[in-house]
């Protein structure tokens, strides 16, 4: 039976990824902190296309549904959701914090490394969240 629910919990998981992940993304960066991010060189682009945002946190969401039981597996709620936190947040902040400063004049450095450091541990343990309430152990029916 497990089999024929783990289509469903990745659409759930993808779901509950992008509605927490997108609006959270959104305000952080194009309202919240829009200025910080200009002074610091981070947009070069005069308009941001919000649908490749949107899309690229679709993928990611399909991606960590499906990678969510297999890195978490007999885990609990909280242990599944920081681990998934740690071990993608990590690798995400690799390929977006780090390589960003590496390519582009971003300035402070410290406080890019700040601000993209905290926003991804906050997308990563809410996302972490969300999927681990997908792929709780569901109590044994009688």
């Amino acid at each position: 039976m497990e089999n024929k629910l783990q289509p469903l919990k990745i659409i759930y998981g993808t779901a509950g990824y992008l509605l927490m992940t997108f609006p959270l993304a959104y305000v952080w960066h194009l309202v919240a902190f829009k200025q910080t991010y200009a002074e610091l060189g981070y947009f070069s682009r005069q308009e941001p296309i919000i649908a490749f945002g949107f899309g690229a946190i679709l993928l990611q969401g399909i991606l960590l549904s499906a990678i969510y039981p297999h890195l978490c597996r007999g885990k609990s709620l909280v242990s599944g959701a920081f681990t998934l936190a740690l071990v993608m947040g990590s690798y995400h902040w690799t390929g977006h914090v780090l390589a960003e400063a590496a390519k582009h004049p971003i300035a402070p450095l410290p406080t890019w490394f700040a601000l993209e450091t905290v926003y991804l541990a906050v997308q990563f343990v809410l996302g972490g969240l969300v999927l681990a309430f997908v792929y709780r152990a569901q109590p044994s029916s009688p």
